[in-house]
């Protein structure tokens, strides 16, 4: 009988289950989303809220009214931030992502107050507008050559006074994607032309240990000059 202890085997890093999600995404002939949530290769879902938009509902500096959540995944943010004063739906073009929200949002207090919709965001046309948008791991999510249709998607979605609040991620200097390297330049790229400019951009000190010194707060409105047109 052998006494020799088998090895353990090391935990899979954050790279590898990004490499692991890549592989999946760029072989799918079909939904690549879908097929992704489907196999559990979701390494942008944090499990829970996401800590600053907590601490900004938390402290009053969010809008109120309607707001949106494009990429929302399983619909924690669209949860955290729903609430009397605050509509928000969820988005996502996975089918899968929106019946893992639904049902993880069955027993939340706040159902009355969001939504969650399979759309695409580049084709949807929503009866309403909305008061706040919140962008984390979508702008990143999509082609870079789809930036300025994202960005002239935000603008046609917000209200005159409306706010679009993104964190940017990840910034660093890695190759491909998704997700893809994005800074602050490539916002301001696609957004001052439409109209968009940052009324605040601040590193996130509440970002998850593995993203720290990758993440941006940024908040975006109307310029006068556009919002008075």
């Amino acid at each position: 009988m052998s006494t020799e202890i088998p090895e353990s085997k090391s935990p899979i890093t954050a790279d590898e289950k990004v490499k692991k999600f890549q592989q999946v995404f760029h072989s799918s002939s079909t939904n690549s989303w879908d097929k992704c949530w489907e196999e559990g290769l979701t390494p942008w879902d944090l499990g829970s809220p996401t800590p600053v938009l907590v601490h900004l509902h938390n402290t009053g500096s969010l809008p109120k009214g309607r707001a949106l959540v494009p990429g929302c995944g399983s619909g924690y943010d669209v949860m955290a931030i729903a609430c009397a004063e605050r509509h928000v739906v969820g988005l996502d073009v996975s089918d899968n992502a929106i019946q893992n929200a639904i049902e993880l949002s069955s027993g939340s207090p706040n159902t009355d107050h969001f939504t969650f919709l399979k759309k695409d965001f580049f084709t949807w046309c929503p009866d309403q507008l909305f008061d706040l948008i919140f962008d984390y791991t979508f702008f990143c999510a999509i082609e870079p050559g789809l930036r300025l249709l994202w960005a002239r998607k935000m603008s046609d979605l917000l209200t005159p006074d409306g706010e679009l609040i993104t964190l940017i991620y990840p910034i660093d200097d890695h190759e491909g994607g998704p997700p893809f390297r994005v800074s602050v330049a490539d916002y301001e790229e696609v957004l001052h032309p439409i109209g968009l400019v940052a009324t605040h951009i601040s590193d996130n000190e509440l970002a998850i240990a593995p993203r720290k010194g990758r993440e941006k707060l940024g908040r975006w409105k109307r310029s006068a000059s556009k919002s008075s047109l």
